[in-house]
């Protein structure tokens, strides 16, 4: 088994990191292979409504321009799916919500690529605006017939500067939790 991890963040090393990381370690221990996908440095581009992967059904967007087309496979490959993103302006990055289109586009033009994948969101923040993000991930991931674990409070951290998210127990309790359902789930399912 093995899930993609998605850093929406167009900091590398940043708090949605190491949030992921977090749930990445708990995934790893029950022997669940992980692969981190970083958005900094990457481009991802918006959605045309081109509807050219309705016609086309061939598991691919048409705009060859960016990094779409690699990142979207790995993430239909994977028998899991993490997305995360901090909190622009109470909702997810430009770049999450590109991929979030063009993924959901493709997805359902090809029969819906997700259906039933194990998948989740993880929320950095650094006070405000994390549900506004928690919601319009879970909602990409509801439409594409995930199946979403959770854990025992929402999957947010709170921290502003590189590394304070470290800093909040509960986030990080939380992800660890997280880490462990989505573990025990996948196991159910994929075993």
């Amino acid at each position: 088994m093995k899930v993609v991890g998605i850093n929406g963040s167009p900091r590398e090393n940043g708090n949605t990191k190491i949030l992921i990381n977090e749930v990445f370690s708990e995934l790893q221990k029950e022997g669940i292979k992980t692969e981190l996908i970083n958005f900094a440095g990457k481009k991802i581009e918006g959605c045309k409504a081109c509807k050219q992967c309705f016609k086309n059904k061939d598991k691919s967007c048409i705009n060859n321009s960016d990094d779409f087309n690699e990142i979207f496979q790995k993430t239909i490959d994977a028998d899991g799916l993490i997305i995360g993103s901090p909190t622009y302006f109470a909702n997810v990055t430009a770049e999450i919500k590109a991929f979030i289109d063009r993924a959901g586009y493709v997805s359902m033009a090809n029969g819906h690529l997700y259906k039933r994948k194990v998948a989740t969101a993880v929320v950095a923040v650094r006070r405000g605006g994390a549900v506004a993000v928690f919601d319009a991930i879970n909602r990409f991931l509801l439409i594409a017939q995930c199946i979403v674990p959770s854990s025992f409070y929402w999957n947010f951290g709170f921290g502003r500067n590189i590394g304070e998210v470290s800093e909040d127990e509960e986030g990080m309790r939380t992800m660890k939790v997280l880490g462990e359902n989505m573990s025990w789930l996948m196991k159910k399912i994929y075993k």
